[in-house]
């Protein structure tokens, strides 16, 4: 189901999909998984392959899986949640934090429209680093190395290779690398 950059109003097969991710992301976050028996539970969430290198400590919250895509050697730590009707990309090399929030999903501001779900793509280039506490809301791209500081809110994109904190998250400088 194509759902990036919609506008939704539900349907009983949305209502259906999101309690199935649900439904499996509860049976996840449940005792005591072994990493590779998490990334079983990330390819039926995400019916995507996911590549033996991806790390993810739970719980993980989730609401809708197919949109979601996890690149190479990438983590996420506990506490994370993906609202992913929009579609989530998380390239490769990719750290997120503790309890990090992902929101592809957003109201209208018009109390007459408030009931309709909208949604925008979040995308997290290779190498980037999200700190504790970090959300990320609907359209936004965090770009290639980028930094996120711990308790940012990220409102527009992020460019390559800059770090960015605060609420909404600015540009503090460009990242430092040595040699």
């Amino acid at each position: 189901m194509e759902t990036k950059g919609k506008t939704y109003v539900g349907s009983d097969k949305l209502y259906e999909d999101v309690q199935r991710t649900m439904r499996l992301a509860a049976e996840m976050n449940t005792g005591s998984h072994t990493e590779a028996e998490v990334r079983q539970y990330l390819r039926k969430i995400t019916d995507n392959e996911i590549d033996d290198t991806v790390r993810v400590f739970t719980p993980l919250h989730i609401n809708y899986g197919p949109g979601v895509t996890f690149g190479r050697d990438c983590f996420l730590n506990f506490g994370c949640t993906l609202l992913a009707l929009g579609g989530i990309t998380i390239e490769d090399d990719v750290f997120i934090g503790p309890h990090c929030v992902l929101a592809t999903e957003y109201h209208p501001e018009d109390p007459a429209t408030r009931h309709t779900l909208l949604t925008k793509p979040i995308v997290i280039r290779r190498n980037a680093w999200l700190g504790a506490n970090v959300t990320v809301l609907a359209g936004v791209t965090i770009g290639r190395n980028a930094i996120v500081a711990a308790g940012s809110v990220v409102t527009k994109d992020v460019p390559d290779n800059m770090v960015v904190a605060g609420t909404p998250a600015k540009v503090i400088r460009e990242i430092k690398v040595k040699g």
